[in-house]
């Protein structure tokens, strides 16, 4: 049931992950593309393309640390399971709860960093995009990386039982 639950759940996550990454990214090599060729061609620039930009830079930044975790590609040290692989499970644990309490400081710390942007309706200098709008995806990251660790955990503890059951 709970297996379930969580793979319908990395669906939905990888769905959103995967398309909001690829059009965000497109979006940002269409206007840097088209900010170079004016530039060069043309000798005039565009400066909302530079700042769009960045701001997707920001945006697929912290959207990729949920894929990471998904992945398994976050940045690890693991010199000391290589020397002692019976620490591998303790220490595999203490990451992802590390990885836990990072996620719900992003999730707390971030809605409050919204919370801030929404009352004070800052823009961006160019392109005058709300603020709040790019300070979401702070508490948006920090549930999706908490989401994404207790699969993993869970997908670790089915393979440890697996293992002792064979």
């Amino acid at each position: 049931m709970l297996g379930k639950i969580f793979e319908r759940m990395d669906k939905i996550l990888s769905l959103f992950e995967d398309w909001t990454l690829f059009i965000s990214v497109m979006v940002a090599l269409i206007a840097l593309f088209m900010n170079v060729v004016l530039r060069y061609g043309f000798n005039y620039t565009l400066a909302w393309s530079e700042e769009l930009v960045r701001e997707v830079i920001i945006f697929t930044t912290f959207i990729g640390c949920s894929v990471a975790i998904k992945n398994r590609s976050m940045i690890k040290i693991d010199a000391l399971v290589q020397l002692v692989p019976s620490l591998k499970v303790p220490l595999n644990y203490i990451s992802n709860m590390a990885t836990l309490i990072f996620a719900s400081m992003m999730l707390y710390f971030g809605w409050q960093m919204a919370a801030m942007q929404a009352a004070t309706h800052q823009k961006t200098i160019i392109m005058q995009i709300p603020l709040v709008y790019l300070f979401a995806i702070l508490p948006l990251m920090g549930a999706m990386m908490i989401i994404r660790t207790i699969q993993v955990m869970y997908q670790d503890e089915m393979e440890r039982r697996a293992a002792r059951n064979k």
